[in-house]
């Protein structure tokens, strides 16, 4: 912070005080001094061997003679810091660094970096002369003394926009910042992302950065901490309020637009957008999070602070907010999510484009499932129903998870069928071969329908259908129930309509759906309905064969 400006005159007044033989606080005061700045200039009279009331110096004009030879700084302007060239050298980066950052920030930055040992009044006062119109006016907000401790205050920030190296993509970044109210020590962590995840994470490294858990969190109302902001009952997201209990600390969200009730953490985000973020290149993620690690504790950490009467943020912490923390627990928290799939009909629900299965009596259902880095629960009314481990993709089937029907369905697979198969007889078996030899789990049901016809019909005459179905070549389960619905299973082919031809045996063949065959099919009409041309199998003379009677 900039300390005002003196002058020879004001000199002269703190000392024509000091010299009636007032206090140095008394001094200070009247005129509206720090008491430090009154001590400086007096230490000079005193090192001149002058004591109050001893009449050495009686009148305005001896007091500003002595103050021009003991500070010729503030007599000759060009002169007032033996750091001018120092500055002077600088003046293209000092230009450059204005265009981003403030002033104070530019003089951490040099002071930090650049290895500058001047002051950052010094600063502003080449500032001032050297580029009058970017001074600007400062905004003084002074915030309320007393802030409890133990008190932490929490809210996202915009940092701004970034060039990430991987895909080349402009990314917005956003800071994560908590404040320890009373001592004003500070946590920030970027992200790219602004769900639970990520905020319950940088809970968990901010307690780690501080070595303990502030009692009361004073948080904003973000869906991905408050899900209903309310004074007196908040509802809470379940893995934000999962990690408070974890922690033992007090969750106690802001008023909904109320951004005073949590003043110190909206007012630093300023701050953090200006000394940490503004006029840097970063590398990765990972590299803006771990220098934002650093820049708390070197930069953030050790500023003198005009709340705390000038000391740093990490002394006070040390001293005073340290010890008052709750300890971190022995076991670490577990990250979790909380996700609300609902159960599909065929008893699974999706997490994160995985499917698993649950039992069937919950279909339909609303779940509260559980995901964390290893398990996936799900919870139906309060209850744990099931626990799988966390797959990266596909999907996880636990067959009794599924109705008993199902599973009677699911068990019976193509090895139980060709062996059920065999048993029932070698016509069987060879027609339930010939539906698995291609796309078997496609063709499995129709495998295992066939199968079950020997429950109604028996083994023997489903042996003979299943012959009659090879010999048609027309080996399925349709053709298979047919005839022995039509009860013809023990026919021969030549048998269908007495005296077959040939050409009605091509018939049958090619038109498997009609068992009897074409003569079959008309053998039960009068013969005189039917012209002699329209008889089957003669072309329009008698020597062809006769229709069945």
């Amino acid at each position: 912070m900039a300390r005002r400006t003196f002058q020879v005159i004001d000199v002269v007044e703190v000392l024509q005080h000091w010299h009636a033989g007032r206090p140095k606080a008394v001094v200070a005061a009247s005129l509206g001094v720090d008491v430090k700045t009154v001590r400086k200039y007096v230490a000079a009279a005193e090192a001149a061997g002058i004591r109050p009331g001893d009449g050495l110096v009686a009148d305005r004009v001896s007091w500003a003679a002595r103050v021009a030879g003991w500070f010729p700084e503030l007599v000759d302007a060009q002169a007032r810091s033996r750091t001018w060239p120092e500055l002077e050298g600088r003046r293209e980066l000092i230009a450059k660094m204005l265009d981003t950052n403030t002033l104070a920030t530019v003089h951490q930055r040099l002071r930090d970096e650049h290895g500058l040992s001047a002051s950052e009044s010094s600063l502003r006062r080449f500032v001032g002369q050297a580029f009058p119109d970017r001074r600007g006016a400062r905004l003084v907000t002074v915030l309320r003394p007393g802030a409890p401790v133990g008190e932490a205050q929490i809210d996202y920030g915009y940092l701004g926009s970034w060039l990430d190296p991987v895909g080349g993509r402009l990314r917005r970044v956003h800071a994560f910042v908590i404040v320890l109210a009373c001592c004003r020590h500070m946590f920030v962590r970027p992200v790219l992302s602004l769900d639970q995840s990520s905020w319950v994470a940088a809970h968990v490294a901010a307690w780690e950065f501080f070595g303990g858990v502030a009692l009361r969190l004073v948080s904003d109302n973000l869906k991905t901490g408050v899900i209903r902001a309310d004074l007196y009952d908040p509802l809470l997201n379940r893995a934000y309020a999962e990690m408070a209990e974890h922690y033992g600390c007090l969750i106690d969200p802001a008023r909904a637009a109320k951004p005073k009730d949590k003043p110190r953490v909206e007012r630093v985000m300023q701050y953090v957008r200006d000394s940490f973020w503004r006029g840097r290149s970063f590398a990765s993620l990972t590299d803006m999070q771990t220098r934002a690690i650093s820049w708390c504790r070197e930069v953030a950490g050790v500023r003198a602070h005009r709340s705390l009467d000038g000391a740093s943020p990490l002394a006070v912490f040390d001293a005073l907010e340290a010890p008052a923390l709750l300890a971190l627990p022995a076991r670490p928290f577990e990250l979790a999510r909380w996700l609300s799939p609902k159960v599909a009909p065929d008893c699974h629900i999706m997490v994160d484009k995985v499917l698993y299965s649950v039992p069937w009596a919950h279909v339909g259902a609303r779940t509260d499932t559980r995901v964390s880095e290893t398990t996936v629960a799900v919870h139906v009314a309060g209850k744990l129903v099931k626990t799988w481990p966390k797959a990266a993709r596909g999907r996880c089937t636990d067959q009794t998870d599924y109705p008993p029907e199902k599973i009677a369905f699911f068990a019976r697979n193509p090895v139980w069928c060709r062996s059920r198969a065999r048993d029932l007889g070698c016509h069987v078996a060879e027609l339930v071969e010939a539906l698995l030899a291609v796309q078997a789990l496609h063709r499995l049901r129709s495998a295992q329908g066939v199968i079950r016809l020997a429950e109604r019909h028996g083994p023997d005459r489903l042996d003979a259908a299943c012959a009659r179905a090879l010999a048609a070549d027309d080996p399925t389960y349709r053709t298979v129930r047919g005839i022995l619905v039509a009860g013809t299973e023990g026919q021969q082919p030549d048998e269908q309509g007495g005296a077959a031809s040939t050409c009605t045996d091509t018939a049958s063949v090619a038109t498997p759906a009609h068992l009897h065959g074409p003569a079959g099919l008309l053998a039960d009409l009068p013969r005189a309905d039917f012209p002699d041309s329209a008889r089957v199998g003669t072309t329009g003379t008698d020597s062809g064969p006769a229709v069945a009677q």
